[in-house]
């Protein structure tokens, strides 16, 4: 029995933290070093020198063999070019292992092969991935050996960002600056840094690595394209929060110590609605960090369930009929000093700063409701958002009972007098203590739910990086607050001018508040009088980032440029276009090699049976009717099948674009649908052992 370690003393061992530094840097560079990590000092070369002699130093301690620039390009995935520390061989055949300042600062990987937008053509290759020093340098051990990874951004030659990074430190510096003249004018002189704190639920599933590899859909497009409902699915609830079955608690255990060794918090750990969904969740870290970390944790969960000979499954909608998966995206805003801007305190009605940011945050998010529902957009979304099982594709805020009664006065009188309280929660058992509940429930059916002294945005898809929402969250909240300012720094008398914007921004943008079911039709029908927009696919939600609105946002506080956003616009709808364009081609591949040989094999095993059944004068009805049933379904598969090739031909010709994305997701996702429906039924009367892959009941529940 290997020895036990610790959580405590596992955390952090991989990673090039702060403890590290301290004790492998002089203390002149680690201050320095300091200076840029907390200070946004630019980067004395001569001090990355000495860094990054340290750090080779210390990987090498950990196995290194190998350094690589980790970053994240827009294709969904992160990326990484290892470079070995050895030199060219000297005069006696010795090598010598270096890593210079300049190698730690700076990378060159090829930009032409990346998704860029038209920002960068073919011939044009030159892109630079940059240092992150804000979020630490770790040592990933895996089959592979040990590699140092470096956080990067990555950019063109021409300065444009080609990344998630980039633009997430960029609105990160934006709602810094604003935050902090905001503070100022309510009378803080003492906070020097505000920071969006980011803590990120991930949602995935598990299932048997053998069996995933005999299912073609799953491997080509990471869902189930065919598979009729096993006869159980989650419809008792019990396999949430159940106790975790043995194989996966093993898994689960081992995910743990390779995140804590990565240096990322893993907490919370628990079975998820649906059969084989699970979720895990880190504490909070600042947000460039926390979109990292949850990199890392997708990254790890696929690579441990292969360990385990189970396969992760990170798709939004894996299985049809059974909860799809999603990520919950919980920001708030923390100052240096320890101070949390959304902990309204234990009476709200008072604290006339958090108000202030509050009303603030209804307003951004009111007046670009679309571009945070562009920010959750994705193919696998399409599958999940406005369904009974995640947030409505209308973007609206639930603050609550105590914040929607004290906003409510705001609006009726101007002054708000009182605050909801919690009060006690009183049992009925003797032997189990009463204890103070909150003042509000909570609402699972929000898509931006305010939960105690944080925002949840619920919408993110399971695969997605979360840079793409806090980028947005984070740059239209400073917009807010500048706006804001604006106001209070022409004012003669700022106390009142505060008090009068918090009603005025209270009255304009109370129709973005909801605290209801958004699940509900009745909803749907309430957000279309109030004029709230219901954007219910990708493909719709794209132009959102192009609107004159958008670009003067993003161009205000230097997130984007116009080219920037139009360059995703178009990643965007060829990615679309793309997924779909694989996911028929999948479904044709599938359908004509494997699906209706089966089917007509079992066709003729049961003809046969039925000629000899009348040659013995037995009865044929019930043999007779499902060769009938059979029959009949082929054909419509066939049908379907037909119709399916013409359009995804038609598609593939078209020009890449909106015009494009659209066909597929009017008229090829639509004749997919078509094809399923018979395949699915198909596969209820074929004899399992006719049927060419495992159905959902073997995923689901034989794990």
């Amino acid at each position: 029995m290997s020895e036990y370690v610790s959580a405590a003393e596992l955390f952090g061992e991989n990673v090039f933290n702060d403890k590290v530094m301290q004790e492998k840097l002089p203390k002149k560079v680690y201050k320095e070093l300091h200076k840029t990590i907390d200070d946004g000092k630019e980067l004395d070369p001569m001090i990355a020198e000495v860094v990054a002699g340290a750090m080779k130093e210390w990987a090498i301690e950990k196995g290194a063999t190998h350094y690589t620039h980790w970053f994240q390009p827009l294709t969904g995935f992160t990326a990484e070019k290892h470079d070995a520390f050895i030199t060219a061989p000297s005069k006696d055949g010795s090598v010598q292992m270096e890593f210079s300042g300049k190698e730690l600062i700076k990378g060159e990987p090829d930009a032409s092969s990346f998704p860029s937008g038209g920002l960068r053509a073919t011939f044009e290759a030159r892109g630079y991935t940059a240092w992150d020093c804000t979020s630490p340098a770790f040592v990933r051990q895996d089959e592979g050996g040990a590699i140092l990874c470096i956080p990067t951004a990555f950019c063109s030659y021409t300065g444009e960002a080609l990344d998630q990074k980039t633009p997430l430190l960029r609105s990160m510096e934006a709602i810094q600056t604003q935050t902090l003249r905001l503070l100022r004018l309510m009378g803080n002189t003492t906070s020097k840094k505000v920071k969006p704190s980011v803590g990120v639920e991930q949602e995935y599933f598990i299932v048997d690595r053998e069996k995933y590899l005999k299912r073609k859909d799953l491997i080509f497009t990471g869902r189930t394209l065919f598979g009729a409902m096993p006869p159980k699915g989650q419809e008792l609830d019990d396999h949430y929060f159940g106790v975790i079955r043995p194989r996966i608690a093993s898994f689960m255990r081992d995910v743990n110590e390779e995140l804590w060794k990565l240096g990322v918090s893993a907490k919370t750990q628990h079975n998820e609605v649906a059969p084989a969904q699970h979720e895990l969740a880190p504490i909070y870290a600042e947000c460039n960090v926390a979109a990292d970390h949850n990199q890392i944790i997708m990254e790890t969960l696929k690579r441990v369930a292969e360990a385990h000979g189970l396969q992760c499954l990170l798709h939004e909608k894996p299985f049809a009929g059974v909860n799809g998966s999603g990520k919950h995206n919980n920001w708030s805003l923390t100052t240096d000093d320890g101070i949390n801007l959304l902990d309204p305190g234990k009476t709200p009605h008072e604290n006339i700063q958090f108000l202030l940011i509050l009303t603030c945050i209804l307003r951004a998010v009111d007046r670009h409701a679309d571009l945070l529902r562009e920010s959750a957009a994705d193919v696998g979304n399409d599958h999940r958002l406005g369904a009974n099982e995640a947030p409505p594709a209308i973007i609206s805020v639930f603050l609550g009972e105590q914040l929607e009664d004290v906003l409510a006065q705001l609006i009726s009188t101007g002054e708000a007098t009182h605050s909801i309280k919690g009060g006690t929660l009183h049992t009925g058992v003797k032997t189990l203590p009463d204890f103070a509940k909150d003042a509000t429930d909570r609402n699972r059916t929000s898509p931006f739910a305010f939960t105690g002294n944080k925002f949840e945005f619920r919408m993110v898809g399971s695969r997605d990086s979360v840079a793409e929402c806090n980028v947005v969250i984070n740059t239209i909240v400073a917009e807010a607050f500048s706006d804001a300012c604006d106001v209070l720094e022409a004012a003669d008398d700022v106390q009142m001018a505060v008090h009068d914007l918090i009603k005025q921004y209270a009255s304009e943008h109370h129709r973005i508040v909801f605290n209801g079911n958004g699940y509900s039709q009745e909803w749907v029908e309430e957000a279309e009088r109030r004029g709230l927009p219901n954007i219910k696919s990708m493909v719709e939600a794209i132009p959102a980032l192009v609107t004159d609105k958008a670009i003067a946002l993003f161009g205000k506080f230097g997130v984007f440029t116009e080219a920037e956003l139009r360059s995703r616009v178009e990643i965007q709808y060829e990615g679309y276009a793309k997924a779909l364009n694989i996911e028929a081609r999948a479904m044709i591949d599938i359908a004509s090699k494997h699906i209706i040989p089966a089917v007509l094999r079992f066709n003729r095993n049961l003809s046969d049976t039925v000629n000899t059944m009348k040659e013995a004068g037995v009865e044929v009805h019930v043999p007779l009717e499902m060769l009938r049933q059979s029959s009949r379904l082929l054909a419509a598969a066939k049908t379907s099948l037909t119709k399916l090739e013409e359009v995804t031909d038609k598609a593939a010709k078209m020009q890449p674009g909106q015009e494009q994305a659209t066909y597929y997701y009017e008229v090829v996702s639509k004749a997919m649908e078509e094809l399923r429906v018979p395949v699915d039924q198909l596969e209820m009367i074929v004899d399992k052992e006719e049927w060419p892959m495992p159905s959902y009941g073997d995923l689901l529940f034989e794990v």
